[in-house]
């Protein structure tokens, strides 16, 4: 039995030309989008760092601060040891992070009468922020003297804040303590240094 050879075609120079292109423009690409990825985790994983350890950024949830901050609004906290009076600040409580604005300092001595008046060391509070007082939730007796390590909070929507004012909540201690508001960054229109 006679074998049939079979012919080979052998390739032009253009044809393997063609194929050697193809191959790099595969290898480019490759690396190309490698390089891509890895660039983009790099700058995710820099990005979750900072907003874990320096930026943190929140949403708003609820009306407690209202008019100041609003529901869903979304702002972005910094990490710092220097709290006033009149900031807001960030914290965690039973797991969750509340927003309240600081009334009164380590130390400091508070009276809220039932109208709703702010009293730190005998001195009436000027509050521009809040649009009606209210004595709200309290179940502390006064005058209530500040803890050495803690912060007395309040939300300005007083009628409809579970804060400081309550024991459940009571002082918020610098340990819970996560950062106080730096800027809003959303919605747009209302982009910058809530007051």
């Amino acid at each position: 039995m006679k074998r049939r050879r079979r012919m080979v075609r052998i390739p032009s120079m253009q044809e393997i030309d063609t194929e050697r292109k193809r191959i790099r423009r595969g290898i480019y690409y490759r690396r190309a989008l490698t390089g891509t990825i890895s660039v983009l985790v790099v700058v995710a994983a820099i990005a979750v760092l900072v907003a874990t350890l320096f930026l943190p950024i929140l949403q708003i949830s609820g009306d407690s601060m209202s008019p100041t901050l609003e529901h869903d609004e979304i702002v972005a906290l910094i990490k710092t040891d220097n709290i006033d009076r009149g900031d807001l600040i960030g914290f965690y409580y039973q797991g969750k992070i509340l927003l309240k604005r600081v009334i009164a300092l380590p130390d400091d001595t508070v009276v809220i009468d039932e109208n709703g008046n702010v009293y730190v060391n005998e001195q009436l509070l000027i509050e521009p922020y809040v649009t009606e007082k209210s004595l709200g939730d309290c179940d502390l007796d006064f005058p209530y003297t500040v803890p050495g390590d803690g912060y007395f909070v309040m939300g300005d929507q007083r009628s409809n804040s579970v804060d400081s004012r309550n024991s459940v909540i009571g002082a918020v201690t610098r340990e819970d303590l996560i950062g106080k508001v730096f800027i809003r960054v959303w919605p747009l229109n209302r982009i910058g240094v809530p007051k």
